[in-house]
Protein backbone atom coordinates (compact mmCIF):
# COMPACT_ATOMS: atom_id res chain seq x y z
CA UNK A 1 0.00 0.00 0.00
CA UNK A 2 1.62 3.40 -1.45
CA UNK A 3 0.16 6.48 1.08
CA UNK A 4 -0.07 9.94 -1.20
CA UNK A 5 -0.80 12.94 0.52
CA UNK A 6 0.22 15.17 -2.30
CA UNK A 7 -2.25 18.32 -1.91
CA UNK A 8 -2.38 18.23 1.80
CA UNK A 9 -1.26 21.17 4.01
CA UNK A 10 0.22 19.57 7.31
CA UNK A 11 0.75 21.50 10.11
CA UNK A 12 3.23 19.81 12.73
CA UNK A 13 3.95 20.93 16.23
CA UNK A 14 7.08 20.66 18.30
CA UNK A 15 9.05 19.44 14.52
CA UNK A 16 12.26 20.42 15.14
CA UNK A 17 13.56 17.18 16.34
CA UNK A 18 12.94 13.76 17.63
CA UNK A 19 9.50 12.24 17.09
CA UNK A 20 8.26 15.55 15.32
CA UNK A 21 11.12 15.67 13.07
CA UNK A 22 10.11 12.16 11.62
CA UNK A 23 6.90 12.75 11.41
CA UNK A 24 7.88 15.80 9.62
CA UNK A 25 10.14 13.73 7.06
CA UNK A 26 7.53 10.91 6.68
CA UNK A 27 4.56 13.49 6.06
CA UNK A 28 6.85 14.90 3.40
CA UNK A 29 7.83 11.39 1.56
CA UNK A 30 4.30 10.62 1.53
CA UNK A 31 3.69 13.70 -0.53
CA UNK A 32 2.21 16.25 1.48
CA UNK A 33 3.23 20.19 2.16
CA UNK A 34 4.34 20.42 5.46
CA UNK A 35 4.65 23.33 7.98
CA UNK A 36 7.21 22.77 10.92
CA UNK A 37 6.51 24.60 14.18
CA UNK A 38 8.36 24.82 17.39
CA UNK A 39 10.06 27.68 19.33
CA UNK A 40 13.64 26.52 17.54
CA UNK A 41 13.99 28.30 14.63
CA UNK A 42 17.18 27.29 13.84
CA UNK A 43 16.84 23.83 13.76
CA UNK A 44 13.29 24.45 12.09
CA UNK A 45 15.13 25.48 9.52
CA UNK A 46 18.14 23.46 9.21
CA UNK A 47 15.54 20.75 8.64
CA UNK A 48 13.32 22.70 6.21
CA UNK A 49 16.64 23.14 3.98
CA UNK A 50 17.35 19.15 3.94
CA UNK A 51 13.44 18.40 3.45
CA UNK A 52 13.68 20.80 0.14
CA UNK A 53 17.13 19.63 -1.30
CA UNK A 54 15.31 16.31 -1.00
CA UNK A 55 12.04 17.91 -3.31
CA UNK A 56 9.74 18.25 -0.37
CA UNK A 57 7.38 21.33 -0.13
CA UNK A 58 8.17 22.98 3.59
CA UNK A 59 7.50 25.94 5.43
CA UNK A 60 8.33 27.35 8.98
CA UNK A 61 6.58 28.50 11.79
CA UNK A 62 8.60 29.71 14.80
CA UNK A 63 6.11 29.66 17.51
CA UNK A 64 5.20 29.54 21.20
CA UNK A 65 2.58 27.11 20.77
CA UNK A 66 1.30 27.60 24.80
CA UNK A 67 1.04 31.44 23.74
CA UNK A 68 -2.62 31.17 21.69
CA UNK A 69 -3.01 34.70 20.21
CA UNK A 70 0.74 33.70 18.38
CA UNK A 71 -0.68 30.35 17.34
CA UNK A 72 -4.18 32.18 15.96
CA UNK A 73 -1.64 34.33 14.36
CA UNK A 74 0.25 31.77 12.36
CA UNK A 75 -2.66 29.17 11.15
CA UNK A 76 -4.62 32.53 10.14
CA UNK A 77 -2.00 33.17 7.76
CA UNK A 78 -1.95 29.52 6.16
CA UNK A 79 -3.06 29.13 2.80
CA UNK A 80 -5.73 25.92 4.34
CA UNK A 81 -4.76 23.60 6.79
CA UNK A 82 -5.71 19.56 5.87
CA UNK A 83 -4.00 17.96 8.62
CA UNK A 84 -3.03 19.01 12.16
CA UNK A 85 -0.31 16.58 14.42
CA UNK A 86 -0.36 18.09 18.07
CA UNK A 87 3.40 16.58 18.81
CA UNK A 88 5.33 19.19 21.33
CA UNK A 89 4.70 18.40 24.67
CA UNK A 90 6.89 17.46 27.72
CA UNK A 91 7.87 16.01 31.00
CA UNK A 92 9.06 16.02 34.26
CA UNK A 93 9.59 12.41 35.68
CA UNK A 94 9.24 13.19 39.83
CA UNK A 95 7.86 11.89 43.04
CA UNK A 96 4.19 12.66 43.43
CA UNK A 97 4.49 14.55 46.86
CA UNK A 98 7.30 16.71 45.33
CA UNK A 99 5.66 18.06 42.99
CA UNK A 100 5.40 22.04 42.67
CA UNK A 101 2.61 24.18 41.11
CA UNK A 102 4.94 25.53 38.39
CA UNK A 103 6.00 21.95 37.12
CA UNK A 104 2.64 20.85 37.53
CA UNK A 105 1.58 23.87 35.70
CA UNK A 106 4.29 23.53 32.50
CA UNK A 107 3.03 19.92 31.61
CA UNK A 108 -0.42 20.54 31.77
CA UNK A 109 0.09 23.81 30.19
CA UNK A 110 1.98 22.22 27.46
CA UNK A 111 0.76 18.34 26.97
CA UNK A 112 -3.25 19.77 27.42
CA UNK A 113 -3.98 23.15 27.32
CA UNK A 114 -1.63 24.25 24.36
CA UNK A 115 -2.81 20.60 22.59
CA UNK A 116 -6.74 22.16 22.87
CA UNK A 117 -6.20 25.49 21.75
CA UNK A 118 -4.07 24.18 18.76
CA UNK A 119 -6.99 21.78 17.43
CA UNK A 120 -9.55 24.53 18.09
CA UNK A 121 -7.50 26.90 16.21
CA UNK A 122 -6.78 24.20 13.11
CA UNK A 123 -10.79 23.04 13.40
CA UNK A 124 -11.57 26.26 12.45
CA UNK A 125 -9.21 26.87 9.89
CA UNK A 126 -10.59 23.50 8.40
CA UNK A 127 -14.02 24.17 8.29
CA UNK A 128 -13.71 27.08 6.79
CA UNK A 129 -12.75 25.48 3.61
CA UNK A 130 -15.31 22.87 4.03
CA UNK A 131 -12.88 19.94 2.94
CA UNK A 132 -12.39 17.78 6.08
CA UNK A 133 -9.05 17.53 7.96
CA UNK A 134 -7.49 15.18 10.46
CA UNK A 135 -5.90 16.18 13.58
CA UNK A 136 -4.05 13.56 15.43
CA UNK A 137 -2.39 14.10 18.98
CA UNK A 138 0.06 12.38 20.28
CA UNK A 139 -0.54 10.99 23.39
CA UNK A 140 1.28 8.10 24.94
CA UNK A 141 1.08 4.47 26.44
CA UNK A 142 0.95 6.60 29.68
CA UNK A 143 -2.56 7.93 28.38
CA UNK A 144 -3.79 4.22 29.25
CA UNK A 145 -1.40 3.42 32.53
CA UNK A 146 -0.04 5.04 35.33
CA UNK A 147 3.45 5.25 36.36
CA UNK A 148 5.53 5.83 39.03
CA UNK A 149 6.91 9.45 39.09
CA UNK A 150 4.99 10.72 35.96
CA UNK A 151 1.46 11.33 37.92
CA UNK A 152 1.09 14.81 36.10
CA UNK A 153 2.03 13.25 32.85
CA UNK A 154 -0.02 11.00 33.13
CA UNK A 155 -2.84 12.74 34.20
CA UNK A 156 -2.06 14.96 31.07
CA UNK A 157 -1.72 12.64 28.48
CA UNK A 158 -5.41 10.63 29.76
CA UNK A 159 -7.12 14.09 29.55
CA UNK A 160 -5.71 14.12 25.73
CA UNK A 161 -7.34 10.84 25.13
CA UNK A 162 -10.42 11.97 26.45
CA UNK A 163 -10.33 15.00 24.51
CA UNK A 164 -9.23 12.99 21.64
CA UNK A 165 -12.76 10.56 21.82
CA UNK A 166 -14.45 13.96 22.33
CA UNK A 167 -13.78 15.63 19.96
CA UNK A 168 -13.48 13.01 17.33
CA UNK A 169 -17.26 12.42 17.83
CA UNK A 170 -17.85 16.60 18.24
CA UNK A 171 -16.41 17.07 14.74
CA UNK A 172 -17.75 14.00 12.66
CA UNK A 173 -18.21 13.63 10.41
CA UNK A 174 -16.29 16.37 8.53
CA UNK A 175 -13.21 16.01 10.76
CA UNK A 176 -11.45 12.44 11.72
CA UNK A 177 -9.54 13.05 15.50
CA UNK A 178 -7.39 10.20 16.44
CA UNK A 179 -4.52 9.88 18.83
CA UNK A 180 -0.65 8.19 18.54
CA UNK A 181 0.64 6.57 21.82
CA UNK A 182 4.06 5.38 21.86
CA UNK A 183 6.44 3.19 24.57
CA UNK A 184 9.61 4.82 25.24
CA UNK A 185 10.78 6.14 21.92
CA UNK A 186 14.90 6.27 21.24
CA UNK A 187 15.51 10.10 21.20
CA UNK A 188 17.79 12.73 22.31
CA UNK A 189 15.90 13.79 24.95
CA UNK A 190 15.38 10.18 26.25
CA UNK A 191 18.73 9.05 25.68
CA UNK A 192 20.10 10.29 29.04
CA UNK A 193 17.13 8.15 31.13
CA UNK A 194 18.06 5.15 29.10
CA UNK A 195 21.44 5.73 29.54
CA UNK A 196 21.04 4.22 33.22
CA UNK A 197 21.09 0.41 32.57
CA UNK A 198 19.04 -0.18 35.51
CA UNK A 199 16.17 2.13 34.14
CA UNK A 200 16.83 0.84 30.04
CA UNK A 201 16.44 -2.77 31.83
CA UNK A 202 12.83 -2.01 33.43
CA UNK A 203 11.56 -0.72 30.74
CA UNK A 204 12.47 -3.33 27.92
CA UNK A 205 11.01 -5.95 30.67
CA UNK A 206 7.73 -4.54 30.49
CA UNK A 207 7.85 -4.09 26.37
CA UNK A 208 7.03 -8.06 25.18
CA UNK A 209 8.46 -7.26 21.71
CA UNK A 210 11.84 -6.53 23.73
CA UNK A 211 13.32 -3.12 22.31
CA UNK A 212 12.96 0.45 22.35
CA UNK A 213 10.45 2.27 19.41
CA UNK A 214 12.39 4.62 17.17
CA UNK A 215 11.03 7.88 16.04
CA UNK A 216 10.33 6.26 12.51
CA UNK A 217 7.64 4.04 14.51
CA UNK A 218 5.64 6.75 15.17
CA UNK A 219 5.82 8.51 11.90
CA UNK A 220 3.98 5.36 10.62
CA UNK A 221 1.65 4.98 12.58
CA UNK A 222 0.57 8.83 11.77
CA UNK A 223 0.87 8.84 8.29
CA UNK A 224 -1.19 5.99 8.20
CA UNK A 225 -3.74 7.69 10.61
CA UNK A 226 -3.92 10.67 8.50
CA UNK A 227 -4.16 8.95 5.18
CA UNK A 228 -7.17 7.75 3.03
CA UNK A 229 -6.29 4.21 3.99
CA UNK A 230 -7.71 4.91 7.37
CA UNK A 231 -10.70 7.08 6.57
CA UNK A 232 -12.71 4.47 8.67
CA UNK A 233 -11.11 5.11 11.75
CA UNK A 234 -11.92 7.60 14.33
CA UNK A 235 -11.90 8.24 17.89
CA UNK A 236 -9.07 5.64 18.34
CA UNK A 237 -5.63 5.34 19.91
CA UNK A 238 -3.01 3.77 17.81
CA UNK A 239 -0.82 1.94 20.58
CA UNK A 240 2.69 2.02 19.68
CA UNK A 241 4.17 0.45 22.26
CA UNK A 242 5.43 -3.12 21.51
CA UNK A 243 2.54 -4.49 23.82
CA UNK A 244 3.40 -2.48 26.65
CA UNK A 245 -0.15 -2.09 27.28
CA UNK A 246 -1.53 -5.65 26.52
CA UNK A 247 0.06 -7.04 29.68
Amino acid sequence: MRIDLSGKLALVTGASRGIGKAIAVGLVEAGAEVVLMSRDQGRLEALAAELRAGGGLVDIAPCDVSKVQEVTRVVAALPRLDILVNNAGTNLPEPFLEVSEAHFDQIINLNLRAAFFMAQTAVKKMLEADKGGVVINLTSQMGHVGASQRTVYCASKHALEGLTKALAIELAPHIRVNSVAPTFIETDLTRPMLAETQFEQSVLSKIPLGHLGQPQDVASAVVFLVSPAASMITGASLLVDGGWTAQ
